[in-house]
């Protein structure tokens, strides 16, 4: 996955025109955030997790707390112990310290993955309508870029592969100027891709193959 940002020689712009006026402009925006968020993963899993966990935990100080009102606690957990460990343990004692930067990993490593927005299954198209949402299927999308490779004179077969924001074709050909075709694959694959009109913008990168 590339970290740089697309710029607009390797991006696919959709065609001017339509509608100018503001609020045009501002039912496009809400369309494209209402398509993206209905494709967005919802981190059920994780989730999952968090809530079985807190509701063990929860369950578990209940049934502590109640036991030790009746006058029979039920001690499952060792607290004494866990309490005189606790206090005769200095702030240095490795395994005090690898036990915090467990906790203080697992703790980030869940605020990371409720924060960062997972792949989306469905890759959100442009309508205009945010009660219209439609979505390619990712590998819909590489197919419809690799046959729009093959079109071009010159080439035998070709293959896309979507790497995070990048989409790598790689077509065959019998000919010697590389370059030449690199620049008409490059050429007719964006083309293809301002025609899909996706809400997110992808690169495109091209390396040609010799079949001899």
């Amino acid at each position: 996955m590339t970290g740089r940002t697309p710029g607009p020689e390797d991006v696919a712009v959709p065609p001017e025109g339509g509608p100018g006026d503001a609020r045009q402009a501002k039912r496009d925006k809400a369309a494209d955030r209402a398509a993206v968020r209905a494709f967005r993963p919802s981190r059920r899993a994780p989730a999952i997790v968090v809530a079985l966990l807190l509701t063990l935990l929860g369950l578990l100080v209940a049934a502590e707390t109640v036991s030790a009102l009746l006058g029979d606690p039920l001690r499952l957990v060792p607290y004494d112990r866990m309490l005189g460990w606790a206090v005769s343990t200095p702030w240095s004692n490795p395994l005090f310290v690898l036990a915090s930067m467990v906790v203080a990993l697992l703790g980030l490593a869940l605020l990371i993955t409720a924060l960062v927005p997972g792949r989306p299954r469905m890759m959100p198209v442009r309508t205009g309508d945010p009660d219209v949402i439609i979505g390619l299927r990712p590998k819909s999308f590489t197919r419809a870029l690799a046959h729009a490779a093959e079109e071009v004179p010159g080439v035998h077969s070709a293959h896309a592969t979507l790497r995070g924001w990048t989409v790598a074709v790689t077509p065959s050909t019998s000919g010697w100027d590389k370059e030449r075709f690199a620049q008409e694959v490059r050429a007719a694959v964006l083309a293809r891709l301002a025609g899909l009109d996706l809400v997110e913008p992808y690169r495109v990168t091209v390396d040609v193959k010799e079949r001899k």
